[in-house]
């Protein structure tokens, strides 16, 4: 009876995927459509349940440790503190960005306003002292533009009427497009202090469903699948943000010791860009080096020279001990993980696919120890 039972599951399984497949097949085009629409109308949801997710390694600390004093009936009203601190925590640092990135990023734009007509004087006088073009070369220039600039004139008109209503059409979409996205992120914000409120609540109601809806075997398997994702993401997340802090925290000491310009600017583009694995550190010197450039060629080439200093420090004893041993990911499929993660879906692929990877890879590693004791080897 119970290997008739199992042939049943397998056959049923089996022809189960027949179908998808078949229906992927015929009506992929259609099935994509109703997913994006469904996605579109979701997502402010499904990235309220993320920021969530990453406001409550926050709320959970300060609740353990700084409001531990808080029980019996503070209880809510410390949740809800927590909550507010962990708010207050993300926009500071925010804040913190803005603050010393923007007036940095203002006066190098300002710097390159003063360098730029030198520039072009120097582009002048090189074109003019190795290409020797005068008006000898061109007799007929002048003339032909004078016969010729009525007719510009009316063909030109249009083309800026045109041009006007297009970037006019652009502003308000985009308008559109910015207060349609600040709609969507105030939404999930309050989805997501609405789950961080009744997080225990939604457990409970979820541990119902698992227990109603699966069998005993593929509800211990999803727990267990559940709890590895989570160990994995919350091991990246906190590994680096720890890791940013302590590079950009170096790039700044470093920089202001050897009185570099920008060092505190560039000290927090080091911390933000360290956030995105392997790609930040080029997306960082790119930057650091195109500004120290502007003011002196040689501190550029000097801050090039630090930053794989430091990038080697940080590859061989920061990364390893902070992040490499919490997420458990050797470096070859953290490589494959941002490759892949970031070609389909970007920055944000970047960062989620290396959790999901390392969760995947716990789980095969698991898996394949188990057959391997089974079979004796």
């Amino acid at each position: 009876m119970i290997q008739n039972k199992d042939n049943k599951k397998e056959m049923v399984t089996s022809f189960l995927s027949i179908v998808l497949v078949l229906a992927l097949l015929l009506y992929g085009d259609r099935i994509t459509g109703v997913l994006g629409i469904i996605l579109g109308i979701t997502s402010p949801f499904i990235l309220g349940v993320a920021i969530a997710y990453v406001l409550n390694l926050p709320m959970s600390f300060i609740e353990r440790k700084l409001l531990c004093f808080m029980k019996g009936r503070g209880e809510k009203l410390k949740r809800v503190l927590s909550i507010i601190l962990s708010l207050l925590f993300v926009a500071l640092l925010v804040v913190l960005l803005f603050v010393t990135v923007v007036p940095e990023i203002v006066s190098a734009v300002q710097n390159i306003g003063r360098e730029v007509p030198g520039a072009l004087e120097k582009l002048g006088a090189f074109i003019e002292n190795h290409l020797a073009l005068s008006e000898k070369d061109f007799p007929d220039l002048s003339q032909t533009l004078e016969k010729d600039w009525e007719s510009f004139v009316e063909k030109i008109l249009p083309v800026l009427k045109n041009g006007i209503g297009a970037i006019l059409s652009t502003t308000f979409t985009a308008a559109g497009q910015v207060v349609s996205s600040l709609a969507s992120f105030f939404v999930s914000l309050v989805f997501a202090v609405y789950i961080l409120g009744e997080k225990e609540r939604l457990g409970r109601q979820i541990n119902i469903l698992k227990r109603a809806y699966l069998g005993e075997n593929t509800r211990k398997r999803t727990e267990h699948f559940v709890s590895v994702l989570n160990n994995s993401f919350s091991s990246f997340i906190t590994g680096q943000c720890l890791e940013a802090v302590i590079l950009g925290t170096i790039f700044m000491v470093v920089l202001s010791v050897l009185r570099m310009p920008y060092a505190v600017m560039i000290g927090v583009v080091v911390m933000f860009s360290a956030l995105l694995p392997i790609v930040g550190a080029f997306i960082a010197c790119f930057v650091g080096a195109f500004l120290i450039l502007l003011e002196s060629p040689v501190k550029a080439l000097v801050f090039v020279i630090v930053f794989l200093v430091v990038q080697q420090l940080e590859n061989n004893l920061i990364y390893p001990r902070v992040v490499g041993s919490s997420v458990g990911l050797p470096a070859i499929w953290v490589f494959f993980a941002v490759t892949l993660g970031g070609s389909l879906f970007g920055v944000v692929g970047m960062l989620v696919f290396i959790p999901l990877v390392s969760t995947f890879y716990t789980l095969i590693k698991e898996d394949a120890n188990k057959r391997i004791e089974k079979k004796g080897v």
